[in-house]
């Protein structure tokens, strides 16, 4: 019976509109998120995606505010500005003053966050927040997506991979030795923020599934469940993006079968399922393996202290 209802939503993806649409969203963010934030949990920034995401709130609110509508390109130009102004501030902060890093994201994420939510009010109190469905990028509404809202996605992706693909080598540089990058004459600094402009159209896409406060899952969660399986850069943002796109998937088929339930919350328990079987079973890093491994070797060096003593009693 299970197994029916299972098939049952699996085909529904292929014959009901508004599930196809959102199960496309959902693995278009999950496989971009999930690429792009292994550079992020690598370089150690894995609160960076959290401090755009929340830089994108106000942006949402100024685009509606001039524009008046709620055309999703609009909204996601505004939101890409202001989380692109956010990762800006937040390098200045870092490389201009003494506040170090995490501090910085803290600031950056509270007063844009801020902003963010006073301009929804503001909005809210005239009418326009409901009408222009700014509400639902908080904690995001896939249920939502059309057939346009796919294709931007779509295209937003596509060029994130295109960047990817072609600066590969200089961010594999940039990520794990930058010193040595810019001794070679890379320009370190212009890859960073190159690298920071595509993780903010990963952010930007997320808006409509996952929502502000829960983008940074998608960004950490399955690049820290690929870590545990493969060691190689390449192998991580493979694996990692089918994590994402495969709790895209499931998410919105699990949220499909209850009326009402949000899908951008059952994705990120979906994803953060992926990572928890990570850490027990995976064969190099995870619990269970070390654990017995431990346990191996500590019956090892038994054998070893025990081996002499026995020695010595046959010779007595």
């Amino acid at each position: 019976m299970v197994l029916e209802e299972f098939f049952s939503i699996f085909f529904g993806i292929f014959t009901d509109y508004t599930l196809r649409h959102v199960a496309l969203g959902s693995a278009i963010l999950g496989i971009t998120s999930g690429a792009l934030g292994c550079f992020t949990v690598l370089r150690k920034q894995s609160l960076f995606g959290d401090a755009l995401s929340h830089a994108a709130l106000p942006g949402i609110g100024i685009a509606y505010l001039f524009a008046g509508t709620k055309d999703s390109l609009l909204l996601m130009l505004g939101a890409a500005v202001f989380a692109w102004f956010g990762g800006i501030v937040t390098l200045a902060i870092t490389s201009t003053t003494r506040i170090k890093q995490d501090a910085a994201l803290g600031i950056t994420l509270s007063v844009f966050f801020g902003l963010g939510v006073v301009l929804l009010t503001y909005l809210q109190s005239t009418g326009g927040a409901s009408q222009g469905g700014l509400d639902r990028f908080l904690f995001g509404q896939a249920a939502a997506l059309i057939e346009s809202d796919v294709i931007n996605l779509g295209i937003l992706a596509a060029g994130c991979f295109v960047v990817l693909i072609v600066f590969f080598k200089e961010f594999k540089i940039a990520t794990f030795d930058s010193a040595f990058g810019q001794s070679l004459g890379f320009p370190t600094k212009y890859l960073g923020a190159l690298l920071t402009s595509v993780i903010v159209v990963a952010v930007v896409i997320g808006l409509h599934t996952v929502g502000v406060v829960l983008m940074v899952a998608m960004l950490i969660a399955p690049a820290a469940a690929a870590r545990q399986w493969v060691s190689s850069l390449k192998g991580m943002l493979i694996l990692s993006a089918i994590f994402g796109g495969t709790s895209g998937i499931i998410g919105s088929m699990i949220s499909s079968t209850t009326e009402g339930m949000s899908t951008g919350p059952v994705i990120v328990i979906t994803i953060t399922a992926i990572l928890g079987i990570s850490l027990l079973f995976s064969p190099k890093q995870g619990y269970l393996f070390q654990h017995f491994q431990k346990k191996r070797q500590h019956q090892n060096k038994s054998e070893k202290i025990s081996t002499p003593s026995d020695k010595q009693d046959l010779r007595s």
